[in-house]
């Protein structure tokens, strides 16, 4: 049946629908990585962040397709993992903006909601990259701008728009060379694809499910957080509340509500957006987290989960400390939000065991644990800024791909004044922090900040996952592949080979320092042999060398 109006419960069946469809093929999207490493997550992004804002719309009742909307982006903004999720998140924030103010709209509407998705993910990016799902979201919706009409059916938009979509990937490596001699398609555009192609579905009557997509703000790993150190357990309390009209003026603070639940909570996360509030806490009194709540407002919805319960049945939470809880939350010793307000904080994007403590002995005041294969949240960040009390926090993205979501949460926070300092590699973090003098103002310190991380030269070792040629260099399936500042330059069947290789290729005249952090898979012998051949060959290093326990990479250098 051919439906011409498209309002906000027929809106949120498609989004489900796309949503799953997503759920359901986003290990495909991770595979088309242009470097063959077992790294990609552009799907696992994706996924997560449209999940994150299928959670805030599922329980809704709503026939207004901009109220449908706007629940949607919120989710999806806090939920929001790397570059992609981002870029998805403002996509959707922008076809929201372009439904605002109206309850249904027809194919015309729809196709200039997309104008203003479109304008808003380019908006997003500050260099934006042709051939990437920016291209695949414009080709598509200038097509639909051109041909839609008030006689064109919802139905036949989303089979255009899907088919226009799937054409423009095809030509992302016409456009970015690195995809062409990788053999690939761009994989946000791929990603995006998914979620088209699963709403088009669902208007044929092709629903993949009837379940709601689990995760959203529930699949957090951060650590515990504020005061009331006896409660280690307790409730996992949740709500999001639409704030009363009377409470919801420009004085109104959500520090308040933080004041008033502090000393009977701790991880406490509690996030203002327009007319709604979002509300993390864990407490043994749930109900009196609850009236103080409902004060300001009325629940749209809530949870209360009992972990204590969960610690003592979960055979996982035998080691509480290494593993999350069924509320997504993973849990650490207990830690006490300073009751002093200092002037610097910093902040930290690790993994590994041994990189987490490093970084926390040079410095830093909170570790987000993440990197490549699991990038960080939105929120994840707004939990770890929640955790300081500081005016001002310095933040080390760590990862090129993370960088977005620092900014977007720069954006929302709003207790202290966040800076990025633009790290896309832990040997850049690593040096930032040996160099860390915060005696100064917050520009002058990140401008040396820049010119520190400027002079790293990063090497990564690790292994192929799949046959291809690139940048000149054949690599051939579980070869140990040497990548020197993001460009391959070495495959060897030997890993000491292929660090030999990054070595020469990394290590130039003017360099004085190299920081070898090794990871899980490598031995104590295999670092000493390493380190003997560094003072053989390169005798005017200084060398240092951490236990960084990191998955993934088996050696992370940072030449300086």
């Amino acid at each position: 049946m051919d439906i011409f109006k498209l309002d906000g419960s027929l809106f949120k069946t498609l989004l489900v629908n796309g949503s799953e469809n997503l759920k359901q093929n986003y290990k495909q999207v991770d595979a088309l990585n242009v470097f063959p490493v077992p790294d990609g997550d552009t799907g696992t992004n994706m996924r997560m962040t449209m999940e994150g804002g299928i959670n805030e719309i599922f329980a809704l009742d709503d026939e207004n397709i901009g109220e449908v909307a706007k629940r949607l982006q919120r989710g999806m903004l806090m939920g929001a993992r790397g570059n992609s999720g981002v870029i998805l998140s403002q996509l959707f924030r922008g076809i929201y903006k372009g439904f605002d103010g109206f309850q249904q709209v027809d194919a015309i509407h729809l196709a200039q909601a997309f104008e203003s998705g479109v304008k808003q993910a380019y908006k997003a990016v500050m260099k934006p990259v042709e051939g990437t799902i920016l291209t695949v979201a414009r080709e598509a919706t200038e097509k639909l701008s051109a041909i839609s009409s008030s006689r064109m059916s919802i139905n036949e938009f989303f089979k255009e728009f899907v088919e226009e979509a799937k054409a423009s990937l095809v030509r992302t490596p016409d456009l970015l060379p690195v995809l062409k001699e990788a053999g690939v398609v761009d994989s946000g555009g791929a990603g995006l694809i998914y979620v088209l192609e699963g709403m088009s579905l669902a208007l044929d009557g092709k629903f993949i499910t009837e379940k709601p997509v689990e995760g959203s703000m529930h699949t957090i790993s951060t650590q515990f957080l504020n005061k009331a150190e006896n409660v280690t357990f307790g409730y996992c309390t949740e709500f999001i509340m639409k704030l009363f009209p009377e409470v919801n003026n420009e004085d109104f603070d959500e520090s308040v509500i933080t004041k008033m639940i502090s000393p009977i909570g701790d991880s406490i996360v509690v996030v203002h957006d327009e007319d709604i509030l979002k509300v993390h806490v864990h407490t043994l009194h749930p109900g009196d987290i609850l009236n103080i709540g409902q004060k300001y407002g009325e629940f749209l919805n809530l949870k209360i989960e009992n972990m204590t319960i969960q610690h003592h049945e979960s055979k996982e939470f035998a080691h509480a400390q290494e593993g999350p809880c069924e509320c997504g939350e993973e849990h650490h010793a207990p830690v006490q939000k300073p009751a002093f307000r200092k002037k610097y904080a910093i902040v930290a994007v690790a993994s590994g065991a041994g990189l987490i403590k490093t970084f926390t002995e040079m410095g830093a005041d909170f570790i987000i644990s993440g990197g490549q294969s699991m990038n960080p949240s939105t929120e994840d960040f707004i939990r770890g800024f929640d955790t300081l009390n500081a005016e001002h926090i310095i933040v080390l993205p760590n990862n090129k791909n993370i960088i977005m979501a620092a900014h977007q949460a720069a954006k929302i926070y709003t207790e202290s004044k966040v800076h990025i300092l633009e790290t896309k590699s832990i040997a850049q973090g690593f040096a930032a922090l040996t160099m860390l003098d915060l005696n100064g103002e917050p520009d002058a310190i990140i401008s040396d900040l820049k010119s520190v991380i400027e002079g790293v030269t990063t090497g990564l070792i690790t292994y192929s996952v799949r046959d291809t040629d690139l940048e000149g260099i054949h690599i051939k399936k579980d070869d140990f592949i040497g990548i020197c500042d993001n460009k391959i330059v070495a495959s060897n069947h030997r890993r000491s080979d292929a660090v030999k290789a990054l070595l020469k290729a990394g290590i130039t005249d003017e360099k004085e320092i190299i920081t070898i952090i090794y990871g899980n898979d490598v031995n104590i012998r295999e670092v000493n042999e390493l380190v003997k051949y560094i003072e053989k060959n390169y005798s005017n290093l200084e060398i240092d060398v951490i236990e960084g326990n990191q998955e993934v990479y088996s050696f992370i250098l940072a030449i300086e």
